[in-house]
């Protein structure tokens, strides 16, 4: 079965005044339809402009981008524009992604004036089933984004993502602003969404408690590159990289009984302008030998798990 979005060795560079910044990598992964793929990690790692870079909001420097089986990476103008179509983000900021200046009507029903296939009756009535599709009632239709509260703010951002119909949807981030109630509200109906249109997500959170809810799979990063890729289940069972476990530990426990043994990361970030080789992660690692400092290499530890670390056997057996 071809994923709908797969990409091959993706890398974004970013020049500075002081060298190269490589916020994405080297990254490979595949999304399968009516899946979700969960990315964490730390904030500045390239989540985002992983999933910015994917769609086309930043052209990427390397590697390549397939949708549905078909390589995407250097389309532009028209043939760029009928694939955006199929590829939507909702921000993380359900405010300032918002144009304060259009009512909820005008800006959910935008997209369709854009693709310029539909008729007025046809924008009006598609419009109005989106508003009541994500939960919006008819009544806020004149409304501005500052008279609504963040949930449904990031309701409206929910329904013109959704406006044409995409096959896959970033999801930067998109319940970080918000209120914890309010937030499950969000998930669930992004899950409910899911099922309803077949939807594929890409889940982008720093947020474990919140990716282990909504992903069927997870790619760690950390500075621009994959640590440990593998399902969901599987990685809250049985982490292996060691940052993926300092990742975990940081989770909240309401178990008295069983207290969760914090891992402390000692040491400096490593610069990601102009990165030496090696494991980018060596300089806070507790574990890191002179081998870490060479090129890395990521392994299928098990099946589907795949772990960036060149002591990922030894790690296991303390």
């Amino acid at each position: 079965m071809t994923p709908v979005i797969e990409v091959k060795n993706l890398k974004k560079y970013f020049p500075t005044p002081h060298g190269t910044l490589h916020a994405v990598d080297n990254v490979s992964f595949k999304i399968e339809k009516g899946k979700t793929i969960g990315v964490v990690g730390e904030s500045g790692c390239g989540k985002s402009t992983l999933g910015r870079t994917i769609i086309h909001l930043h052209e990427s420097t390397g590697g390549q981008i397939f949708l549905d089986g078909n390589d995407i990476t250097k389309l532009k103008g028209k043939e760029l524009k009928k694939v955006r179509e199929k590829m939507q983000i909702i921000f993380q900021d359900p405010y300032s992604s918002l144009d304060p200046r259009k009512t909820i009507e005008s800006t959910i029903r935008e997209p369709f004036v854009v693709s310029k296939r539909y008729s007025k009756s046809e924008i009006e009535e598609k419009t109005l089933e989106l508003m009541s599709l994500v939960g919006i009632d008819e009544r806020l239709r004149r409304s501005y984004p500052h008279e609504l509260d963040g949930g449904r703010r990031q309701r409206v951002g929910i329904a013109r993502a959704l406006a044409l119909e995409p096959e896959f949807v970033v999801c930067d981030e998109p319940v970080s602003a918000l209120d914890v109630s309010i937030q499950a509200q969000v998930l669930n109906l992004l899950k409910k969404l899911q099922i309803e249109r077949g939807l594929t997500y890409m889940f982008v959170t720093h947020d474990m408690s919140v990716v282990r809810h909504i992903s069927d799979d997870i790619c760690v990063m950390y500075l621009g590159q994959v640590v440990e890729k593998c399902e969901a289940k599987e990685l809250f069972a049985r982490p292996l990289h060691p940052y993926t476990k300092a990742l975990l530990s940081a989770i909240p426990s309401t178990d008295i009984h069983n207290k969760t043994k914090r891992e402390i990361l000692k040491g400096e970030i490593t610069s990601p302008i102009n990165p030496k080789p090696g494991c980018r992660f060596a300089a806070r690692c507790p574990f890191a030998v002179e081998a870490c400092h060479q090129p890395q290499v990521q392994e299928e530890v098990s099946p589907g798990h795949f772990v960036t670390c060149c002591r990922v056997h030894e790690i296991q057996k303390i």
